[in-house]
C-alpha cells in the first residue's frame, strides 16, 4: 500500500495550476456517446476516477485518441451494445460511480441500456433515485434481470416530459438532460442544478446542436432534437482544488499563487475563506494568497457564532467543507461546520483531535470548531485517508503540523488529485511517497 510521509511545518513558496475538474469531467466524458462525429475534449484531469470512465468508453467501442497529456479525441461510432451485459462492464461499472453517467446517452441514442444493480434492495437507492426517475418520467422502462442481476432499460420511445427533480442533484440532472435532448417534443426540468459544471455540459450540448435554454438557472427547457454532431470543448479548473489551495496556503502562513482559476465560476467560495479571516486577491485570473501569520474568524452582525454550511449551487459547495473545518483548527475564532448533505464527512475530525486540534463533534452533521489562533501548532501522526476530501483535509493539516505525518490509503485521495505530491514538492513541501501497510487499528 502506498503512503505519504509528510514532514510539516514549512512555508511554501511559489505558483500552482489546478487539474481540470473532475465533478465535470464525469458528465463531460460521458456525452460523447450522444453522437458519433469526433469530439476533443482539453484540461482532462489524469485522474483514476476519470482514466477509469475513459477505458470504460474505450471497452463500449469508442475511439479514443489521447492528443496530449491532457487532451483527448472520441468517437462513438461503432459501440458494442452486448458489452452492457458483460461480465467486464458489471465488474468495472459496478467500481466506477461515475459510470451511472453512461446511462442517460446510451438511452437517448440508442433506445436501451442494461445496468448492473446498484447496491441495496431497490433501484431507488437515495442517491440514484434521481436519475431514474427522471428516464421513467421521459418513456423508459426497467425490468429486471434476477439471473444476470442487471436492469434492462427499454427506452425506444423517449417523449419530453415536465420533471420536477426532488433534488437538485448535479449528476441526476445531467443524466436528464442527455436523455432528453434526443428525445421527441420538450422537456423541462423544474429544481434543476445549476453548478458550473452542468452550465458547462449544456453548452457543449448546445454546441454539438442541442436546444437547451435556461442555462445557469434552476429551471431548463429542452427541445429534443434528432441528431447531434461533433465539437471541441475544455474543461474548467477544478474548484475543489483551488479551495483547497486557499487552505493550504493559510494554514501553512505560504504565500502562493493559484493560476488560471476561471474566478468568475468560483460562485461564494471566495468569499467564505474570507469570512475564515484568509486574505486573498484576484490578479487577472489567478488568486495571489499572500503569506499571514494569523487569520480571525467572522461572527454574524450581530456577535453570534459563524456557521458555514453546504448547499446546492450557487450555494457551498459540500466537497470544500472538509477543507474549510481543518484551516478553522488555526484560525483565531470559532465557527459551527455544518455539513447537511451527507452524514459521514465530518468522520474524519478524531485525526485532528488526535494532531492537537479543538473540535467538539456534535453529531453526524456538524462540528464546532474553536481555532487555536496558531499558539501552538498541530502534532504530526499517522492516519489513514478516510475519502478523497478527508485525506486532502488531513493532508493539508499534515503540511501545517510539527513533525512528520504519515497518510495512508492515499489511493483515495488520488482518485480526485493528480500528482498531488509532486505538484506541493514544486513548493517547497516535504511530502514523499512510500511503501507501508496501514497499521491495523
Amino acid at each position: 500500500m502506498n503512503a505519504f510521509e509528510i514532514t510539516g511545518g514549512i512555508k511554501l513558496k511559489g505558483e500552482i495550476t489546478p487539474q481540470g475538474a473532475k465533478n465535470e469531467a464525469l458528465q463531460i466524458l460521458s456525452a460523447v456517446l450522444l453522437t458519433e462525429q469526433k469530439i476533443t475534449i482539453s484540461n482532462i484531469p489524469d485522474i483514476k476516477d476519470v482514466n477509469k470512465l475513459i477505458e470504460l468508453l474505450g471497452d463500449l467501442g469508442v475511439a479514443v485518441e489521447r492528443i496530449n497529456k491532457d487532451t483527448y479525441t472520441f468517437e462513438a461510432k461503432n459501440i458494442d451494445l452486448n458489452f452492457f451485459e458483460s461480465d467486464t462492464f458489471k465488474a468495472k461499472g459496478g467500481g466506477l460511480r461515475g459510470s451511472i453517467m453512461i446511462v442517460g446517452p446510451l438511452l437517448a441514442r440508442f433506445g436501451k441500456a442494461a445496468i448492473p444493480k446498484p447496491g441495496g434492495d431497490k433501484i431507488g437507492r437515495r442517491r440514484l433515485d434521481t436519475h431514474f426517475i427522471g428516464f421513467e418520467k421521459l418513456g423508459a422502462k426497467f425490468v429486471y434481470d434476477s439471473k444476470k442481476a442487471f436492469f434492462n432499460v427499454d427506452a425506444t420511445d423517449l417523449k419530453g416530459a415536465y420533471i420536477l427533480l426532488d433534488e437538485a442533484s448535479v449528476t441526476g440532472t445531467a443524466n436528464i438532460v442527455m436523455a432528453a435532448v434526443l428525445a421527441k417534443g420538450t422537456t423541462t426540468i423544474y429544481n434543476a442544478a445549476c453548478e458550473p459544471y452542468l452550465q458547462q455540459l449544456c453548452k457543449m450540448l448546445n454546441r454539438m446542436g442541442a436546444k437547451i435554454s435556461g442555462i445557469g438557472s434552476n429551471l431548463l427547457t429542452i427541445e429534443g432534437v434528432k441528431v447531434l454532431g461533433g465539437t471541441e470543448h475544455r474543461m474548467l479548473p477544478d474548484m475543489i482544488e483551488i479551495g483547497s489551495f486557499i487552505g493550504m496556503a493559510a494554514m501553512t502562513e505560504s504565500e502562493i499563487t493559484i493560476k488560471n482559476v476561471s474566478y468568475d465560476e468560483l460562485g461564494v467560495i471566495p468569499e467564505v475563506f474570507k469570512k475564515l479571516g484568509i486574505k486573498l486577491e484576484r490578479r487577472g485570473d489567478d488568486i495571489y494568497v499572500p503569506s499571514q501569520k494569523h487569520y480571525e474568524i467572522d461572527t454574524f452582525i450581530d456577535g453570534s457564532i459563524l456557521t458555514i454550511a453546504d448547499s446546492p449551487w450557487p450555494g457551498f459547495t459540500p466537497d470544500l467543507l472538509s477543507i474549510v473545518l481543518v484551516v478553522a483548527t488555526q484560525a483565531k475564532g470559532n465557527v459551527l461546520i455544518h455539513q447537511k448533505m451527507f452524514e459521514s464527512r465530518l468522520f474524519f475530525v478524531d485525526k485532528l483531535i488526535d494532531m492537537g486540534a479543538q473540535i467538539i463533534l456534535c453529531d453526524p452533521h456538524r462540528a464546532t470548531v474553536n481555532g487555536i489562533d496558531k499558539k501552538y501548532k498541530l502534532r504530526g501522526i499517522s492516519m489513514t485517508s478516510p475519502d478523497i476530501r478527508a485525506g486532502v483535509s488531513l493532508l493539508i493539516a499534515a503540511l501545517s503540523a510539527e513533525g512528520k505525518s504519515t497518510i495512508y490509503n492515499i489511493e483515495q485521495i488520488e482518485r480526485g488529485y493528480q500528482d498531488i505530491d509532486t505538484r506541493l514538492r514544486a513548493l517547497g513541501a516535504q511530502i514523499k511517497r512510500v511503501n507501508a501497510d496501514a497499521p491495523s487499528h
